[in-house]
């Protein structure tokens, strides 16, 4: 008997490898992927400027990037406000901040040509869409990437279409270096209302599938929203919020995309990558022992045969458990 419906993904036809320059755009599940990968030794950038949550928002900041790495000051100071005793731009996420606007401003700035850097060499930029509801500003006009807490009368909450969606991530296709990843976000933004959360991860659903059938080869998707609302569709794999996927969720759509995304020669490389972080990560009963001391000079010698992955970290923890050791 089957007691679930599991989500059959077909591997990429042009799957990734160690060599692939990765960035994660959007909302938070990005920079969970972006974690993991990063855990595992790839090539990945996390969104610069901090977690993005409508599609709007993420061309937005796309466009500022690039223009940004072309030497264009982008950092817009009529959007600075304090929070908190902290400076942070409608335009950027809160964990982007300055103790003051200058210090913020030039934080900012060089956040989005850290960005626009990334952009310009990345073999896959995977966008992660969590709602298609946004706030405009209603002074300037323009759509913010966060409200930082700032009084509901400065803005106008409204729902993205499917047109100006596809339009928004098309700007971002055509801004693209190499292939595109798009991914519904699986947190559900209750803030929102449930009716309303549904009716956005449905318009953002709609949109990436007009933008697939519109560019075909170029365009991914991968269904992690899917996977959480049919596959895991148990509070068990809820954190405590009862909004965001747990760890184990999250743990387990990552598997789904490694699964699908990588090839076979970087899933290998990937568990001898695996072995030797989690050996870094283990805490001796005696790192005096000779015992230890011989484990180390193996994780060294291991490290070395995996000279095309970055371990630097773990290869200085080995040498100075050593050094401390002598």
């Amino acid at each position: 008997m089957k007691f679930r419906t599991e989500i059959d993904i077909k591997p990429w036809s042009e799957p990734i490898g160690y060599d692939t320059e990765i960035l994660c755009l959007g909302s938070c599940f990005a920079s969970n992927i972006a974690r993991r990968l990063q855990r595992n030794k790839f090539k990945v950038t996390d969104s610069p400027t901090g977690i993005l949550f409508n599609p709007a928002s993420i061309a937005q900041s796309v466009d500022m990037m690039l223009r940004a790495a072309k030497g264009e000051r982008v950092v817009r100071e009529d959007h600075m406000v304090s929070l908190e005793g902290r400076w942070v731009n409608y335009d950027m996420h809160s964990s982007v901040s300055g103790a003051t606007p200058a210090e913020a401003v030039e934080l900012m700035q060089q956040k989005f040509v850290d960005g626009g850097n990334a952009l310009n060499k990345c073999d896959l930029l995977i966008v992660t869409l969590g709602t298609a509801w946004c706030y405009e500003h209603r002074e300037s006009g323009r759509v913010v990437a966060n409200c930082h807490k700032q009084p509901s009368k400065l803005f106008n909450r409204r729902l993205l279409s499917v047109a100006e969606v596809v339009e928004a991530l098309t700007s971002i296709v055509e801004r693209a270096s190499g292939r595109v990843l798009f991914t519904v976000s699986p947190v559900r933004h209750i803030g929102e209302g449930m009716e309303d959360n549904a009716l956005s991860k449905a318009i953002l659903r709609v949109a990436v599938s007009e933008l697939s059938e519109r560019y075909g080869k170029g365009i991914d998707y991968f269904p992690s929203y899917e996977i959480m609302m049919d596959d895991l569709r148990d509070y068990r794999f809820y954190d405590n919020d009862m909004v965001h996927p747990s760890s184990m969720a999250v743990d387990y759509i990552a598997e789904k995309f490694f699964d699908a995304a990588l090839t076979d020669d970087a899933k290998s490389l990937m568990q001898r990558v695996q072995k030797v972080v989690a050996s870094a990560e283990h805490r001796p009963f005696d790192p005096s022992s000779e015992a230890y001391k011989t484990f180390c000079r193996k994780q060294i010698e291991d490290i070395a045969a995996l000279s095309n992955v970055n371990l630097k970290e773990e290869k200085a923890h080995f040498e100075r458990m050593l050094q401390i050791n002598l």
